[in-house]
């Protein structure tokens, strides 16, 4: 039975204490709604822990009382999967008060952190040991790490280091009914039974909260160079992606690619930023590497192997970065194009993965086939070609209602992911299902893997109390 409002306040609070426990509308208003403002809901009370006890004190009162809870961070995600319901019946357990780097360990090469640490800083801290921590992502000076693992996050640098399960050694997790798994182990090997971490991490807050993590470290590179490259086409980016990694091996740490149609859309919301090619180039691959022996050796490395690409034929023309405000600048024209497209209007997102080999072939029929069925849709495209993850992104013809364009958005959808299902690939590749794709993700997942995801959801959350309705469709139980 759940608590009356004013019992279930001054339960929180002595959990919690008073301070940390919000209500009024005006004071949950941003943790009610998602970074894109396309989710909207109406939490009970917004909760803001300080320690694992105290997480764990909220569970356990949450569980006897059959509250649901809906954990957040750093409130940046794409697929809506930290928004409470409009019921006015969950509550959202905040992590941004658990922000302590609690050690970093440069022998193991290995940093432990609260769930609430920002990206940014958890780098920072690696950088001041004199390590690197490569998870990298648009929204590193705001997401924060247990976000991060709750959605498996991959950026810029997966082609070198992996997705954040791969950056993962442990974890403190608490679970639904408020007891504290310790699974803080900073080992490489640990073959005593299941690998219960991988469980939690991509599981968006469906199976308990992680409030901790021991991450993998990496000596930090000597240098850095950055190259952005005009293609003919995308078979040809395919083609210098597979050159470039047989050539650089684990020295390549990015391979991006960006559509045409990108280039508009920078220069026209930001003028300030220099496009280095004609914008009518048909395909842009931003590449980075890392180099552990020289600046100098880092540049004749990359201008050798980019100056075969051209020869070949397989690059039209190039730009090395010079200086780190040379490769920033370069970075920044990819880094922008999210909210390029923003500014541009409403438009239809999708992350979707495919094997590599199978890109170029899905974005040639998905174009012509959006192109034929919704004349002058634009599709800005870019993503992490080195691990086959794109954000396929169709905007509305210009001159056009973005938001009446958006009104297909079902039928752009099934146009796309029946493509992406078809060529063997994932509709969520890096941002989650969340809600935005929990319906879509059950018209495409094997019926005995989607029934066992479903075993587990039963197991670890019986009353269903953790994130509902959020990755999967429940049964409500409490």
């Amino acid at each position: 039975m759940q608590l009356d409002t004013p019992d279930l306040l001054a339960a929180l609070a002595t959990c919690v204490g008073a301070r940390h426990v919000l209500h009024s509308l005006e004071d949950t208003q941003p943790y009610n709604e998602d970074w894109r403002r396309k989710y909207r809901g109406r939490a009970a009370a917004v909760v803001s822990p300080a320690s694992t006890a105290e997480v764990a004190a909220v569970l356990q009162l949450a569980s006897a009382h059959r509250i649901p809870v809906v954990t957040q961070g750093g409130n940046t995600g794409m697929s809506g999967g930290a928004t409470p319901d409009g019921s006015g019946a969950q509550i959202v357990l905040s992590t941004r008060r658990m922000n302590r780097i609690r050690h970093v360990d440069p022998f193991n090469d290995t940093v432990e952190v609260e769930a609430g640490a920002v990206l940014e800083a958890v780098q920072l801290a690696a950088g001041e040991a004199g390590r690197l921590f490569p998870l990298a992502l648009a929204a590193q000076g705001s997401c924060t790490i247990g976000g991060n693992l709750a959605t498996n996050a991959g950026g810029t640098a997966v082609l070198r280091y992996g997705n954040a399960r791969d950056l993962t050694l442990g974890l403190e997790v608490v679970t639904p009914d408020g007891r504290i798994w310790n699974g803080l182990r900073g080992l490489r090997k640990d073959n005593t039974g299941y690998d219960l971490k991988q469980l939690y991490i991509g599981s968006e807050g469906t199976l308990g909260v992680i409030t901790a993590a021991v991450l993998k470290l990496f000596p930090t590179p000597v240098a850095r160079r950055t190259a952005m490259i005009a293609l003919p086409s995308l078979e040809q980016a395919v083609q210098l992606l597979c050159r470039v990694r047989s050539e650089l091996g684990p020295a390549l740490t990015a391979f991006e690619v960006m559509s045409a149609a990108c280039a508009p859309l920078l220069q026209r919301h930001f003028p300030a930023m220099r496009w280095p090619f004609d914008s009518r180039t048909p395909v842009v691959a931003l590449i980075e590497t890392s180099d552990h022996e020289s600046e100098a050796h880092a540049r004749d490395v990359l201008e050798s192997v980019l100056a075969r690409a051209l020869d070949a034929g397989i690059a039209t023309d190039g730009v090395i970065g010079e200086s780190v405000a040379q490769s920033r600048a370069l970075w920044a024209l990819r880094e922008h194009l999210s909210e390029a497209q923003g500014l541009e209007g409403p438009h239809i997102k999708h992350d979707i993965s495919l094997s590599t080999s199978r890109v170029a072939a899905f974005v040639d029929v998905a174009v012509r086939r959006l192109e034929a069925e919704f004349p002058g849709a634009r599709m800005a495209w870019f993503g992490h070609l080195g691990d086959g993850n794109l954000h396929f992104n169709v905007l509305a013809p210009i001159g056009t209602d973005p938001a009446a364009f958006c009104a297909r958005q079902e039928d752009v959808n099934r146009l796309v992911h029946d493509l992406v299902h078809a060529h063997g690939g994932s509709i969520s590749a890096e941002h989650g299902l969340g809600q935005l794709r929990r319906d879509e993700n059950a018209r495409y997942k094997d019926a005995v893997e989607l029934a066992l995801m479903h075993s587990v959801k039963q197991a670890l959350d019986p009353l269903g109390l953790m994130n509902p309705d959020k990755v999967l469709t429940a049964t409500k139980r409490y």
